[in-house]
Formats: C-alpha cells, structure tokens, sequence
C-alpha cells in the first residue's frame, strides 16, 4: 500500500504545454528557473520549506530529461538557477543538457538600506545568495559588453522563487539572441517563454511578503553641504562605486541618488574608484534612471 503524500501541491510542476518551442537554428541563449525538489535524508520534502509558498517542483530525473539540448544552436549559452544547496544536482543537469559548466553570476540578496537581507532559509547557513550558473554548448563567447560585465547581481527580493529581473538586462547585454526562457513568469518581448505562469493571462503564484517588493536601494537625502562620518563616507562610497562599475554615468548617479556632481565624485575617488575618460560609452546591466524630457 502507497502511503499518501502530505504535500501533493509540491509535486509535479510540468508545464501545461509539453513541447519545448523551437526556432531554426536552435536558440542560441536559454535562461531556466527550473522548480527544484528539495529533500532531506530520508527522500521527504525538507521542513525548512514546507512552510515556503506551496509550487508544484519536479525531481532532478524530470528536470535532466527535458529536451533542451535538442533545441538549443549549435552553439548556445545556458544561465541556469539553481539552489545553493543543490549545486551538484545543477552541474549535472548543465552537462546532461549538453553544456559545459564555465562561470556564474552570484545574486546577493539586500536589505533596503544596501546591507545583506538575512531572511532567507538553509540548514547550515542562512543563505543570502543564489546562484545562476554559466554554461557553454559548442563554442561562443560573449558578447562584447559581456567582456566587463561583473559577475553579480545586487537586489531587492520579491515574491518567493522569483528572481531579479536584473537578470535580463545582464543576459541580453551578453548573450545573443534568439533567446529562450524557461519556467518563465512572464511574457518579455525578444523572448521565446515555456512554462505553467508564462502565458499573458496568468497571474503567476507567490504571495508578496512585507519587506519582498523588490525596488532599488535607498541612498539617504543630504543637504548640499552636509558633512559625511567616514563610516557613512565608506558605505554611500561603496553604493555608488557598485552602481558606476555596473555601467552608469556620473550623471546617472547624480540623477539617482540626489548627489550633486562634486559630491558624487569624491566620494567615488575616495573608495578608490578610477573614473572613466568622458564620451566613453558605457554597457550598462542596470537599468538607468528616468529623466525629465529636455
């Protein structure tokens, strides 16, 4: 006799259409989200997220056996989420894909006022990070911007399992087109989606929790000639150097946080920063600021 399973919502989370889309010549850039199981010693789901918003995963059999090999370019590059307490499990199902693990991206998770965001779960560690591994069929490298681009993602949370939408912005300055999401939550333009939330008249699933509605970090309001303590020096250093080295101008950090032009430089020469020669284009992977039409 079959015991019953306490927690049948956390089970199969197969998307509705069973056929991966395929464009000639295969996709030559694929995202996957993919809903990992996690289990303890004893095969059952693992206590520390039954109290997680309750998604449909699949086991690490169902994932490797999805066909994206077959539809993915010759010569392709995959970004692959995966749990931090399931890096071997991602690695294997890089390879069984038919890509060759090379690099990742690490999403540092913050507060809103910039520090580490302390919230999230683990059994050894209180993980605020998460991984998105870097995988190469064939062989491609990136693209051009990609040749400056860090490898981290710094952001707010939202909903549970969703990730930072800072993710696209990065792969697309990287990685050619076309591109396919898998598990996607949402519709995006220049991208092909798969997956149970993908569709336009889905609401996708995952309450959003106080303190998760994702958002930039806060840079504090100062007056023009209001004195910094070193330690505040250090830390509104720190931001902005973050900010420039992801791409933005002196001028988009003065926009953003308020700062006049003075001000903002100091405090990146002060942290060590080497300032770029003006007119020099920037690749940015954070979206810039809005501004007033001239």
């Amino acid at each position: 006799m079959h015991e019953k399973d306490p927690f049948p919502s956390l089970q199969s989370a197969e998307p509705a259409r069973d056929e991966l889309p395929r464009v000639d010549g295969g996709f030559k850039t694929i995202l996957a989200d993919p809903p990992w199981r996690f289990a303890n010693r004893t095969g059952k789901v693992a206590p520390e997220h039954k109290r997680l918003d309750r998604y449909g995963t699949m086991s690490l059999d169902e994932i490797r056996a999805l066909p994206v090999g077959d539809v993915a370019a010759q010569n392709a590059h995959l970004y692959l989420w995966v749990p931090n307490a399931l890096l071997p499990e991602g690695l294997k199902v890089m390879e069984h894909w038919g890509f060759r693990y090379v690099s990742n991206v690490v999403w540092a998770k913050r507060r809103k006022d910039g520090g580490p965001d302390g919230r999230g779960v683990g059994f050894y560690f209180r993980n605020v990070t998460e991984l998105l591994l870097f995988g190469v069929k064939g062989s491609m490298r990136t693209l051009q911007p990609g040749r400056s681009q860090v490898n981290m993602i710094e952001s707010r949370k939202r909903e549970h399992s969703r990730k930072p939408d800072e993710q696209y912005p990065l792969i697309e300055n990287c990685s050619p087109s076309p591109r396919l999401e898998m598990f996607a939550r949402y519709a995006r333009e220049g991208w092909a989606t798969w997956g149970n939330e993908a569709e336009d008249t889905i609401v996708p699933r995952g309450k959003v929790h106080r303190g998760y509605a994702g958002g930039a970090i806060d840079v504090p309001h100062l007056h023009p000639r209001e004195r910094l303590s070193d330690f505040d020096s250090r830390e509104l250093g720190a931001t902005l150097a973050k900010r420039y080295e992801q791409g933005l101008s002196l001028r988009d950090l003065e926009v953003e946080s308020g700062f006049s032009h003075k001000r903002v430089r100091t405090l990146l020469e002060r942290h060590g920063v080497v300032l770029r020669p003006r007119g020099r284009p920037t690749t940015t992977t954070a979206e810039r600021p809005d501004r007033e039409a001239s």
